[in-house]
């Protein structure tokens, strides 16, 4: 959950200012919550190609599945922060570490034999092939 800090310049409840001016310290930076994966995908020239977003998140601990036309993207992540004084005194010291998922479906499956994927610069991309409808069969009636 993602704390947010308003600018309200005229509260109607002076306490309501007072309490949260108080828990302010409280607030983490939204980098240390859990991570999301935003991702957008585009139909073209017989292909799905998706863009998924995965700051800070290192190449070898991404996993990515395709079945039939379900997409999954695993990620595990983990950081520090390290905040000093002037007089180089740890102020504040926060880590995290965890573990995302995002599944979807596509509306066509997926030829998984040509299927890649990219990662540069925190952006996974995905080049995804629409699979060859099967051809009907019609059945011989003894």
């Amino acid at each position: 959950m993602a704390n947010l800090s308003l600018f309200e310049p005229a509260l109607s409840d002076p306490l309501e200012s007072i309490f949260r001016r108080a828990l302010a310290p409280l607030r983490f930076d939204k980098s240390l919550n859990e991570l999301d994966i935003k991702i957008d995908v585009v139909e073209k020239n017989g292909m799905y190609k998706i863009r998924a977003d995965l700051p800070g998140v290192k190449k070898e601990d991404i996993n990515v599945r395709v079945d039939g036309n379900l997409v999954q993207i695993d990620a595990e992540t983990k950081g520090e922060k390290e905040f000093k004084g002037d007089g180089g005194k740890v102020l504040r010291s926060e880590r995290y570490y965890g573990s995302v998922s995002r599944a979807f479906t596509l509306s066509q499956d997926v030829d998984d034999t040509k299927a890649v994927a990219k990662y540069e610069d925190g952006v996974l991309i995905l080049e995804l092939p629409k699979k060859a409808p099967a051809a009907s069969k019609r059945l011989a009636i003894n």
